[in-house]
C-alpha cells in the first residue's frame, strides 16, 4: 500500500522501461487481439500508442506543488472564496485504463495571498494525467491546494462519465459520477459550502 500511496503523492518516472520495450508490449497486445502488427495500417501503431500514452500519463513527471509556488499578495485584502468552474477533466481509471471524461469545479478561500487562475486548472491537469479513481483525484486536488496555498478552505467537485461502465460491463451510457471534497472553512461552515454549491450549479 505504501508504494501505491507514494506513486500518487509525487511525480515519478520509470526510466527502467524504454520506448522500444513499451512498443514491443503493444505489439504483443495486438497479436493477442488477433491482429497482424505487420500489416500496413498497424506498422506505426505501437509508436503512436507509446507517444499517446506519454501525453495521457504525463502527470507522473510533474509536481503539482511547484505549480503553486508563485502567489500574489496585492489583492487589497480579498478574503472571500475564489471559484473556477468547468475545468475539463480527461483521465483514465486505474482498473481498466478506460477514459474518465468530465469537469471539475475548484474553490479556495485565500489566506492573504492568491494564485494565478491558470494554476488551479494546471493542478487538476497534473493529477488527471495519471491512472486514477475519481475519489482519489478529488481528494488529491483539494489537499494539494490546501497545503500549497495555506488556504483557509478548499472545495473540489468532479462530475464525470467513466467509460469502464459506459462502454463495457454494465453499459449504462447516461450514468455520471459526482464526488466532492471539502477542507477548512468549506467543511466546518455550511454557509460557505452552500454558497459554493449554488455558484457551481448555476
Amino acid at each position: 500500500m505504501k508504494l501505491v500511496k507514494d506513486i500518487h503523492s509525487k511525480s515519478t518516472k520509470n526510466s527502467n522501461v524504454s520506448d522500444k520495450e513499451a512498443e514491443e508490449a503493444v505489439i504483443k497486445i495486438l497479436e493477442w487481439m488477433g491482429e497482424d502488427p505487420s500489416r500496413e495500417g498497424l506498422i506505426e501503431t505501437p509508436k503512436r500508442v507509446v507517444k499517446a500514452f506519454k501525453e495521457y500519463f504525463k502527470g507522473y513527471n510533474e509536481d503539482p506543488k511547484t505549480i503553486l509556488n508563485k502567489t500574489f499578495g496585492d489583492v487589497d485584502g480579498y478574503d472571500d472564496m475564489v471559484i473556477q468552474k468547468n475545468i475539463s477533466v480527461q483521465s483514465h481509471c486505474e482498473h481498466h485504463m478506460a477514459p474518465i471524461i468530465g469537469v471539475a469545479h475548484v474553490a479556495y478561500i485565500p489566506n492573504k495571498r492568491v494564485v494565478g487562475l491558470s494554476k488551479l486548472a494546471r493542478v487538476v491537469e497534473v493529477f488527471s494525467k495519471r491512472l486514477q479513481t475519481q475519489e482519489r483525484l478529488t481528494m488529491q486536488i483539494a489537499k494539494t491546494l490546501m497545503s500549497a496555498l495555506d488556504a483557509k478552505g478548499v472545495a473540489v467537485s468532479i462530475d464525470s462519465t467513466h467509460q469502464c461502465m459506459t462502454m463495457r460491463g454494465i453499459k449504462k451510457e447516461q450514468a455520471t459520477t459526482v464526488t466532492n471534497y471539502y477542507l477548512g472553512s468549506f467543511k466546518d461552515d455550511l454557509s460557505y459550502q452552500n454558497r459554493y454549491l449554488r455558484f457551481i450549479s448555476k
